[in-house]
């Protein structure tokens, strides 16, 4: 009889302690101002204060309570079959710089720990992407050809480690793997060390321009600096028509870990083809916790999200006789049209004010490249990567079909969402079970949770008025649109939307 999954989502990285810090309550004045407390955020105040500069980074949350404590913490430049569609669209140069980016953000990784004597279960091995479908044989071939036109270090093959059907494997050798959040907790102490400060539950809303921007907080209060960073995920600041809702998309992933008593026999997978699964392991407790993920899809759309998690069980017990799943989790990444993410001065014109996102699932090598190339920016040193990175970039193949396309989907959802029938009547839900029903006329979102208390919201998002839908797996209403996500009370968990939703009153 198959065990039952986690009751609760939670994320194994999370059990690292992490050191606490207030709220902002009162208005400041620093040299760089940080939303964001991620891999990118946290990073780039190490890096900053470590030069003299007097940082203070803000949360909305908890830090590493978002993207990066929910990864699955892979340090590598193979980011799924990439590189020779980079080549096509943007040529041999712009391709490998991309490529020298993740090697520097790696090797960046890796000195540190051992500058800093870090313990975060650091590990070098190789990466490959598999296939068991004759149509991505071909696809891997090619693939491996542009592997040889940037001299990566690699090969094709028809075999690899883990036991597992396959007909191809792509090798990119000396690639890596980490505890995240051990080793970004040692670098919030480095930054505090050199006179960082942290705030959490601290919302960035807008940048208010002076003389020098200022970051608003949600209780009205300034960070005022010299120069903004925004590293929370989605850009909160996006009044310079830039558009960022419009050039990016939110996916949902998921992760399953547990131990077997098989031998986990190295090396950091991942499938070519749909459905995705990506491996590895980390040491846990004299053991291997294996990690299974995948089941890639558009926020707010598909299926009831548990069928996701319950997906990678059935695939970690039929492979390798995972029967205990001891945790699951999930995460949102955001893709750019072009795929590249957006790093740099948030328009030409504004250089005082500097963005990073899109990483596509790949944050532990962007992130930090990321980080890297802002605080550059910032000491106004050259980086070769500005250009392949700048967020003011419109790349017309392929951005446009996948813009048209993207705008095409926001559309439908907001028609969808308008038109959707209620699903099913209050009274029949159960505990811990939500619905979508009307109240009044008004669409409303009511979710009961185990001791039987109703919470019912408006399920209208805040951010442009798409229509949220409920996320059974991890309990949080989705907009489809955007990626914005709420918790079952309508409190705000991702933007782009800054507002909660609305409280629907049952008793009307």
């Amino acid at each position: 009889m198959k065990k039952q999954l986690p009751k609760f989502p939670h994320s194994y990285w999370q059990d690292t302690t992490l050191p606490e810090f207030p709220k902002l309550n009162d208005s400041i004045k620093v040299d760089v101002a940080i939303a964001g407390g991620g891999i990118t955020g946290i990073t780039a105040a190490y890096l900053l204060a470590k030069q003299n500069m007097k940082v203070a980074l803000i949360d909305s949350d908890k830090i590493l309570n978002g993207t990066t404590g929910h990864t699955t913490a892979k340090i590598s430049a193979q980011h799924g079959l990439i590189y020779d569609e980079f080549i096509n669209h943007f040529g041999l140069e712009k391709t490998k710089l991309y490529y020298n980016a993740q090697l520097e953000a790696k090797q960046f990784i890796e000195e540190t720990i051992q500058e800093l004597n870090i313990k975060c279960g650091f590990q070098k091995e190789d990466a490959y992407i598999y296939t068991n479908s004759n149509e991505y044989v071909a696809k891997l071939e090619k693939e491996m050809k542009a592997y040889e036109k940037l001299q990566i270090e690699s090969d094709l093959t028809d075999e690899m480690p883990l036991d597992l059907p396959m007909k191809s494997v792509l090798r990119m050798k000396n690639q890596a793997q980490f505890h995240p959040l051990q080793y970004l907790k040692r670098l919030v102490e480095e930054a505090i060390a050199n006179g960082a400060a942290f705030y959490e539950n601290t919302v960035a809303l807008d940048v208010e321009h002076n003389k020098d921007p200022a970051i608003i907080s949600n209780d009205g209060h300034r960070i005022y600096s010299k120069y903004v960073i925004s590293a929370t995920h989605f850009p909160f600041y996006d009044m310079t028509n830039s558009s960022y809702f419009a050039r990016m998309y939110p996916e949902r992933a998921y992760v399953v870990a547990g131990q077997t008593e098989k031998e986990f026999p190295g090396g950091i997978y991942l499938s070519a083809e749909d459905p995705v699964r990506s491996i590895r392991a980390t040491p846990k407790q004299g053991k291997s916790l294996w990690l299974i993920g995948g089941e890639n899809h558009r926020t707010g759309e598909g299926e009831s999200t548990i069928k996701h998690y319950e997906a990678l069980q059935s695939f970690a017990k039929k492979h390798f006789d995972i029967d205990d799943i001891q945790f699951r989790w999930s995460a949102q990444d955001l893709t750019t049209l072009d795929k590249i993410p957006y790093i740099g001065k948030i328009t030409k014109a504004q250089d005082t004010v500097f963005v990073a996102t899109g990483y596509r699932k790949w944050g532990m090598t962007n992130g930090t490249i990321a980080a890297k190339m802002l605080t550059d920016m910032i000491f106004q040193k050259k980086t070769p990567y500005e250009e392949v990175f700048t967020p003011a970039r419109f790349n017309a193949d392929p951005s446009v079909k996948q813009f048209l396309k993207t705008g095409a989907d926001t559309a439908k959802q907001m028609v969808k969402g308008k038109l959707e029938l209620p699903k099913r009547k209050i009274e029949d839900l159960d505990h811990d079970d939500a619905t979508i029903t009307r109240i009044n006329g008004q669409r409303t979102g009511v979710y009961k949770d185990e001791n039987g208390t109703i919470y019912a919201v408006d399920t209208t998002c805040r951010h442009m008025g798409c229509e949220v839908s409920w996320n059974s797996g991890d309990r949080t209403w989705d907009c489809p649109c955007h990626g914005s996500r709420y918790s079952y009370d309508g409190e705000v968990i991702e933007g782009p939307a800054k507002k909660p939703l609305k409280i629907r009153d049952l008793n009307m």
